[in-house]
């Protein structure tokens, strides 16, 4: 897969393609859902299956108060919809010039005259040009009109409940990560270095590894399940994790993200990690002294120990006749 990060990148020969445009933020279960179907069209008609997404997210520049704290960097994003087939992804620097493109203008000039779309693929409620004023149904009219495909998407709902980028949001912010992972297809991911803490935990309580990450979206305070990987050096471990402030050591306006590996571990320091979130055991707390922390966290570990028994027995299981 190829990532163009402008236009000036962008070959000559970008199109014929078949196109989608969004935000993509996350790349849920929706979303992955007009992913596999671009894919399969530019299949069938030997187009090149491309995605056109913007950085920075349309809302820091129009109304950057509702600017929301993102789930995924553009690279991320376009990683993951490499999963699904997509052939080049178009990462479009979002300017007050492009804000000010009408609808018909960003259709003309821009999708038709210089991506070449043979087809466009878009979820229901998509909206663009300035002031939000094209729609699905304004799209396919230019679609007849300028000589393209449009098909429309239908969302993805899960137990009654639309998926969204906007709701997995909530959902992580909220400490449920599980159910985020339902949406999500995956587990929630927080990337960064390792750097060095305040020496306490593997003076008082358990040794961790401390990241520092520049996502947005950082799960709700408290202790989770996780499964931390080295990416550089091909190393996984079952691990717990603590989001917060250290309330046991005295207040902190810093928040922090603290990884315990239930395995031994054996090698070098990993310059960087990444940490998928399973499920949240409980909130953040605070105790009257280190070795009460330790305690719990031990209980935490044993707990998070059964988890991961579970989930191997089920994940074992062979599947029953049909």
């Amino acid at each position: 897969m190829k990532i163009y990060r402008g236009l000036d990148e962008a070959p000559a020969d970008f199109g014929p393609c078949a196109l989608t445009i969004g935000n993509f933020d996350g790349v849920h279960c929706g979303h992955r859902r007009i992913l596999r179907r671009l894919s399969e069209l530019a299949r069938e008609r030997g187009w090149k299956a491309s995605v056109v997404t913007f950085d920075p997210h349309p809302t820091r520049l129009v109304t950057p108060e509702r600017a929301p704290r993102l789930l995924t960097t553009p690279q991320r994003r376009a990683e993951l919809m490499g999963e699904e087939g997509v052939d080049q992804v178009l990462i479009l620097p979002f300017t007050r010039q492009m804000a000010q493109l009408s609808a018909e203008e960003f259709v003309s000039q821009l999708l038709v005259g210089r991506l070449g779309a043979r087809a466009v693929l878009v979820g229901e409620n998509f909206r663009f040009g300035r002031g939000h004023a094209g729609n699905v149904h304004s799209l396919e009219g230019w679609g007849s009109k300028y000589g393209f495909r449009t098909e429309i998407v239908r969302a993805v709902s899960w137990r009654g409940r639309v998926v969204s980028s906007t709701g997995i949001r909530q959902l992580i912010l909220a400490g449920r990560v599980s159910l985020a992972a339902r949406h999500l297809l995956r587990p929630y991911r927080l990337e960064g270095e390792v750097v060095s803490g305040r020496g306490i935990g593997s003076r008082q309580t358990v040794p961790t590894l401390n990241l520092a990450t520049r996502a947005e979206a950082i799960p709700a305070g408290g202790v989770y399940v996780t499964r931390t990987f080295d990416p550089a050096g091909g190393r996984a471990w079952n691990s717990i994790t603590n989001i917060g402030f250290r309330p046991t050591f005295g207040p902190s306006e810093l928040i922090t993200v603290e990884t315990f590996l239930l395995e031994a571990f054996d090698g070098v320091t990993p310059h960087a990690i990444h940490v998928d979130f399973l499920w949240r055991l409980r909130p953040e707390m605070h105790f009257r002294s280190p070795e009460a922390l330790k305690a719990q966290i031990l209980k935490d570990v044993a707990v998070a120990r059964r988890y991961f028994r579970r989930v191997k027995a089920w994940v074992g299981r062979p599947l029953a006749p049909a």
